[in-house]
């Protein structure tokens, strides 16, 4: 009873910090200026390269790195790859059709703001199901490093969330609000993933994988043809680069932690 108990503590307690991560992206966003396309257009690129990185170098190496326990794990993160990109399509025709902008709840939000947070709150479920299978290896050290490192990309997911609704005229506080409420399904999925890691381990790589690739896709149908409008090729080639080395960098720095 004492060890679950401990799993329920830490894979809840970390999931609650990476869920409240998300809403540091908030902060950056805050000092984008309205008017200012140049640094709207530099912004929205930094992040996109921060969510390639963290979609390539975080999530996919995460899942294919199972194939150590499950040979078929580097299938299941392609397939998830798909899946999450097919999911994100899905979700802005069907955004498009229903306009959902028109709804109390998201009244004065644009489309493309309403796709972002709904692919985002979609696709933090397979990271709160990460953070809990981490800590069900039973390497304390291990459950940590992986909340960690979804902590950190949920910066930049933050970034995402906000730029949209920044633009549109929200607070930083309904900004840094939303950006946490996309990621609330890390805690509520992490304890139950950590008490059954047995049932989730198998299948992780095709959940990593799909948030991965609901990322790329937002990126690259939306966050990039966007900066490219509003400050053109190089800004936006430079910004990607940029947010992509950034993110390369602290995973990199978060994987030299040594394990015991």
């Amino acid at each position: 009873m004492s060890d679950q108990m401990n799993l329920i503590f830490w894979s809840s307690l970390t999931g609650i910090i990476s869920c409240l991560a998300t809403g540091l992206g908030a902060i950056p966003v805050h000092f984008v200026k309205n008017n200012s396309r140049l640094l709207r257009a530099f912004s929205s690129a930094f992040a996109a390269g921060m969510m390639i990185s963290a979609a390539v170098f975080s999530l996919a190496q995460e899942g294919i790195s199972l194939r150590t326990k499950f040979p078929w794990a580097p299938y299941e993160v392609v397939l998830g790859l798909l899946l999450g990109a097919a999911f994100f399509w899905w979700t802005s025709h069907f955004v498009e059709h229903q306009h959902l902008e028109n709804h109390t709840l998201a009244q004065g939000i644009s489309p493309k703001g309403i796709l972002i947070f709904i692919a985002m709150f979609i696709h933090s479920i397979p990271e709160g199901i990460a953070i809990g299978v981490g800590f069900a290896t039973g390497n304390f050290h291990f459950g940590l490093i992986m909340a960690i490192a979804i902590g950190v990309h949920n910066i930049p997911e933050g970034i995402a969330v906000s730029l949209p609704l920044k633009k549109d005229g929200a607070s930083t506080v309904k900004c840094a609000w939303a950006s946490i409420l996309t990621s609330l399904p890390q805690p509520i999925m992490a304890a139950p993933a950590a008490l059954l890691g047995w049932l989730f381990a198998p299948v992780l790589g095709i959940g990593l994988g799909f948030a991965g690739g609901a990322m790329i896709y937002l990126v690259m149908a939306e966050m990039l043809p966007e900066a490219i409008e509003e400050g053109g090729k190089s800004l936006a080639a430079w910004g990607v680069m940029l947010g992509l080395c950034t993110m390369l960098m602290v995973t990199n720095l978060i994987n030299q932690v040594p394990t015991p």
